[in-house]
């Protein structure tokens, strides 16, 4: 069972996505209170992780790269929406996903689909759509927009149980920094104090552990010989101080490595990739074997590589499929989110 929630001692994990543009980085820069990204950072190749206060709570914000950017091979990203769950778990408590409230692109419709199609199907009960916007409307002028005029936002908000926050582009304006939190932690409460979690959250969950045991044997010596002068250097209370930490950094530094490289990033494609080269240079070698010995050769050479490329495929459908029959908490009252969420009239 999904570990319980409290509200302000338990640090938030909080993924943030993007489709395109800048949206998602000036939503980091706003929750964190601090120019994490500038202003001209449009994409990122690497998911990354950073750590500061939201009104007081500890919270960890996780970035990947936005998922429609042109740069990045299918395999890579892949690869960082897997590490960007590395850096997440066990379980983001809120997934949020940005966008330009006046740019509305076609693909941005579509992006809800495209995170529950990568995280799960019941990942939608956890996310929220955050709006950057710096016009004129506020209040309920601006409410109406989003949930009235638009009805393509609209239309993106109901995705997400219309659930949504609009924040200014400009983050030393902490003017809705409260009013977010307390719709995070409204939305955790309804989901009954649990963070999100599915099969692949456990995978990636019970790999990183296994690295940091892997991570701790390779330090041990070194952490016994810096033990033993500290014992030689401290006494009494500053001696369980030096030694607290000290294990507390080398046990950071231990999950940040073992968030970043570990078997399941190494090895998800990989088994797929593997199984398929097999059965596909298989199956090459006999139909090529009806031209002979060249035959066979050019068969199970072509026959791998197709096959490497849909065992891959296969592997990530098959990962996808675990998540959709995973057991799923119940929903919640649709029409209660719809008036809870709503902005308050001025």
């Amino acid at each position: 069972m999904p570990k319980r929630a409290g509200f302000g001692d338990v640090e938030l994990r909080i993924l943030v996505i993007g489709s395109s543009g800048p949206s998602q980085f000036l939503l980091t820069n706003f929750i964190l209170g601090r120019e994490v990204f500038s202003e001209e950072v449009y994409s990122i190749t690497s998911s990354q992780k950073n750590m500061g206060e939201l009104v007081g709570r500890r919270v960890t914000v996780v970035n990947g790269p936005n998922l429609y950017d042109k740069h990045l091979s299918k395999s890579k990203m892949r690869k960082e929406l897997r590490r960007s769950m590395c850096l997440s778990t066990p379980g983001p408590h809120a997934i949020l996903i940005a966008f330009d409230l006046e740019r509305i692109s076609p693909n941005d419709m579509k992006t809800p689909k495209l995170v529950k199609d990568q995280f799960g199907e019941n990942v939608l009960n956890y996310t929220m759509i955050l709006l950057v916007y710096d016009g004129h409307l506020r209040g309920r002028a601006l409410n109406d927009k989003v949930m009235r005029t638009d009805w393509h936002l609209r239309e993106l908000v109901e995705q997400c149980n219309c659930c949504y926050h609009v924040f200014s582009k400009n983050w030393r304006n902490r003017s809705g920094n409260r009013e977010l939190l307390h719709k995070i932690e409204r939305m955790l409460q309804t989901m009954g104090g649990h963070h999100y979690i599915n099969r692949s959250y456990k995978r990636a969950e019970e790999s990183v552990r296994n690295e940091e045991r892997k991570l701790r044997k390779k330090r041990q010596s070194e952490t016994q010989r810096m033990c033993r002068e500290m014992e030689a250097q401290f006494r009494g209370d500053e001696l369980r101080w030096q030694m607290d930490s000290y294990n507390a950094r080398v046990g950071a530094e231990i999950r940040a490595e073992a968030e970043l490289q570990n078997s399941w990033l190494r090895t998800s494609l990989a088994v797929g990739l593997g199984l398929g080269f097999v059965v596909g240079a298989t199956m090459g070698m006999i139909v090529g074997s009806v031209e002979g010995p060249a035959g066979m050769a050019v068969g199970g050479a072509l026959g791998g590589v197709v096959g490497g490329a849909s065992g891959a495929a296969a592997q990530l459908a098959i990962e996808h499929l675990d998540d959709r029959v995973g057991s799923h908490p119940a929903n919640f009252n649709t029409a209660f989110i719809n008036r809870f969420y709503r902005a308050p009239p001025v």
